[in-house]
């Protein structure tokens, strides 16, 4: 009992689609109904055995010797009764049956127990009295309400007439107990059977299911960028093979990862201090210019330093990306009010957004929200997503900055809303635009990982970014941020104060 509760915490416990519940429906399910099959075949072959075994006895009490027997002792001038007292002490099964002898009529007026016996429904003697052989069979319960078997089997002279009948029974009670026991024995024996063949499968199944679930487990971390993982052989078979081979790969992708990590940072620290000087000598240029200098060259100088300043944004992403990769990007926390600098971000944004004729719609609460935070970082963020608002918005749209108190959890967070009315992201681009290097609109200028740093210096200040777009009507993106007092915590203090 105990073992087929545990058999079935694990099929409960299976997964769905998985490999074990594949198995269990298909060849145990076979295996079962093969059991069940068996398990039928056996019961009715062992009740019809037993069964057949009573009838031969009960045909012996009834056969043509039995019946030749009578007729030949009522024509030398015995009565059936004096006939019946001869034969009930000459058969052989007399202790295990009981013996009536029946007139024409249907009573009963004679019986092996000696006691007498008042007319009773005979199915079996009406039978035999409407059968071409004389007989008849009943296996059923009698008026006392006791299963039993019965053969009736008429008596006739020499002349052919009936003198009467000889019915032979047997209680099937002791029988049908032997029926039960036996059919019992056969269930817990297959039911036995099965929980062995589940258990050795079970314990083969797993030795191929957990392997393939830790292969499974160390690719998704793999695939995550988790490349210091690695699986633990303990077969040497295909799944031995499948680890190592998996294993193989994580190292190489690893020393790949760290080669492409290092180039990022390399290149980009080497690209910072060229564009730094062709930037700075384009704005001395461009500062210094007098009314003498054309326009061709006037606009060369500006589209130099407008495109430096663009690759200067990209190289320090590329950094920003390196450090992500690589772990090394650390925050420098102080007491910082997040809503003044993104009050300051907003400003700055501002004007550049009216240039490009759009809007830009905001608003702020009163009361500062303190946090422990790293304000350069907050202000990459908030500038990151104003830039990102801003290259997807169409002229004459408005961009809207919403900033709030709330809880998530019980705990005090801010929560920034930032709403454009651009082209929106699709239903397929949304999952994907904060993976590194995905873009959702390719004619769109960007390198693809702005978003994705953005997401992790939110994720490094404890906080959470969520993205919401509709195709062709625009996008919000919220930001929560944790704070150490609510405006309830601060108006208190202030009030404590003064």
């Amino acid at each position: 009992m105990e073992k087929a509760k545990i058999i079935i915490d694990k099929l409960k416990r299976l997964k769905p689609e998985g490999i074990t519940r594949r198995w269990v429906f298909n060849i145990l399910g076979v295996i079962a109904i093969f059991f069940i099959i068996v398990f039928v075949i056996a019961s009715f072959a062992i009740k019809n055995h037993y069964y057949s075994n009573v009838e031969s006895i009960l045909s012996s009490g009834v056969s043509n010797s039995a019946v030749n027997y009578f007729s030949s002792n009522f024509d030398s001038g015995k009565s059936i009764e004096e006939a019946a007292v001869d034969y009930f002490d000459s058969y052989s099964y007399k202790d295990k049956t009981t013996i009536w002898i029946i007139d024409n009529e249907g009573n009963v007026i004679l019986s092996s127990t000696g006691f007498s016996i008042e007319k009773t429904n005979m199915p079996d003697f009406e039978e035999a009295l409407n059968s071409d052989d004389s007989t008849g069979k009943f296996v059923g319960k009698l008026d006392n309400g006791e299963k039993a078997m019965a053969v009736c089997r008429l008596l006739k002279n020499n002349d052919g007439n009936t003198i009467g009948a000889i019915r032979v029974m047997s209680s099937l009670k002791q029988i049908n107990n032997q029926i039960r026991t036996l059919i019992f024995l056969i269930f817990i024996s297959l039911i036995a059977v099965f929980a062995i063949i589940i258990l050795s499968n079970l314990y083969f199944i797993r030795s191929i299911i957990i392997p393939v679930k830790e292969v499974n487990e160390t690719t998704k971390k793999i695939s995550e960028g988790d490349y210091s993982v690695r699986i633990e052989k303990k077969y040497n078979d295909e799944i031995g093979d499948l680890c190592d081979a998996i294993n193989n790969m994580a190292e190489e992708i690893s020393t790949t990862d760290k080669m492409k990590n290092d180039f990022i940072s390399t290149i980009s620290h080497e690209l910072r201090t060229p564009l730094t000087s062709i930037k700075g000598w384009g704005e001395t240029l461009t500062f210094g210019m007098d009314d003498s200098v054309d326009d061709i060259t006037r606009k060369g100088l500006e589209v130099i330093v407008k495109e430096a300043s663009r690759l200067e944004g990209f190289v320090e992403e590329l950094l920003d990306f390196s450090r992500l990769q690589s772990g090394r990007m650390k925050l420098r926390l102080a007491q910082t009010d997040i809503f003044a600098e993104l009050d300051e971000t907003v400003f700055t944004f501002r004007e550049r957004a009216l240039r490009e004729d759009i809007g830009v719609k905001y608003s702020i609460p009163e009361a500062p929200a303190i946090a422990e935070a790293d304000a350069n970082r907050l202000r990459q963020v908030f500038l990151n997503i104003l830039d990102n608002a801003l290259k997807y918005s169409r002229a004459a749209s408005t961009i809207f900055v919403k900033a709030e108190f709330t809880k998530l959890d019980d705990e005090n967070f801010v929560k920034i809303s930032i709403a454009d009315q651009g082209c929106g992201i699709s239903k397929e681009d949304l999952p994907h635009v904060k993976d590194k290097f995905y873009k959702a609109n390719v004619s769109v200028k960007g390198s693809g990982i702005g978003l994705a740093v953005t997401n992790e210096i939110i994720t490094l200040h404890n906080g959470k970014l969520e993205i919401d777009s509709v195709e062709g009507k625009g996008t919000l993106v919220t930001i929560y941020l944790p704070i150490e007092n609510s405006p309830e915590e601060l108006a208190s203090q202030e009030q404590t104060n003064n």
